[in-house]
C-alpha cells in the first residue's frame, strides 16, 4: 500500500511539471499579438505613408506661385502710378513755365509802358530843335527795339483799328488812310502797348 501511494504521488508530479511546461502558458508573451504588434503594418511605419511630404511641396510651389502673381500685380500698380505722377509733374512743370513767361512778358510790357512817356519827351525834344537828345532816344529805342519793341508811326497806310486811335478826320474817297501821326504808338511783340493817335482821311 505504502509504495502504491508513493507512485501515485510521484504521477501526479510528473503530471504537473507537465501542464506547467505546455503551450498557452508563460510562452504567450511572444505569441502573435503580443508585443510584437508594435512592428506590425499601420503602427509607428504610418507616418511614412504615401502623401506625407510630397503634399507639402506641393503647397509650397502653390504658395510660391501666387506670391509671385501678388508681387507681379503690385509691381504694375506701382508702375502706372509712377508713370502717372511723372505725368502730372512734367505737366505741372509746363503750366509754371508759361505762367513764369506770361509773368516776364507783362512786367517787361509794364517797364515799357513806362518808358513810353520818356520816349514822348525825347520826340518832342527833337521836333523843337534839342538835336543832343537825339543819340539818349536813339539808345533808348534801340535797346528796347532788341527786346521785341515796335514804333508805329507811318503815314499813308491803311487805317487800323487794332493799332490806331483816329482823333482826326478829314474827309476823302476811298477807305481812310493814315495821313497824319500826332502821337506815336508802340507795339511788344505783337502786343500793342499803346495805340498811334492818328489823322485819318476818308
Amino acid at each position: 500500500l505504502t509504495v502504491d501511494a508513493d507512485l501515485d504521488e510521484l504521477e501526479a508530479d510528473l503530471a504537473g511539471l507537465g501542464q506547467s511546461a505546455a503551450p498557452g502558458g508563460a510562452g504567450q508573451s511572444a505569441a502573435p499579438g503580443g508585443a510584437g504588434q508594435s512592428a506590425a503594418p499601420g503602427g509607428a511605419g504610418q507616418s511614412a505613408a504615401p502623401g506625407g511630404a510630397g503634399q507639402s511641396a506641393e503647397d509650397a510651389v502653390v504658395e510660391a506661385v501666387e506670391f509671385a502673381q501678388r508681387v507681379e500685380t503690385e509691381r504694375d500698380e506701382l508702375r502706372d502710378l509712377v508713370q502717372r505722377v511723372k505725368a502730372d509733374f512734367d505737366n505741372y512743370k509746363r503750366r509754371v513755365e508759361v505762367q513764369r513767361a506770361e509773368q516776364r512778358a507783362v512786367a517787361a510790357m509794364d517797364l515799357v509802358n513806362e518808358l513810353l512817356p520818356v520816349l514822348d519827351a525825347c520826340d518832342a525834344a527833337i521836333v523843337a530843335g534839342h538835336d543832343d537828345v537825339a543819340p539818349v532816344q536813339s539808345q533808348l529805342f534801340a535797346t528796347l527795339a532788341k527786346r521785341g519793341l515796335v514804333k508805329v508811326s507811318d503815314v499813308d497806310v491803311d487805317f487800323d483799328p487794332n493799332v490806331h486811335e483816329a482823333v482826326l478826320h478829314e474827309e476823302g474817297d476811298g477807305d481812310p488812310v493814315v495821313v497824319e501821326v500826332l502821337r506815336a504808338g508802340y507795339l511788344w511783340n505783337d502786343h500793342v502797348v499803346r495805340a498811334a493817335m492818328v489823322k485819318v482821311k476818308g
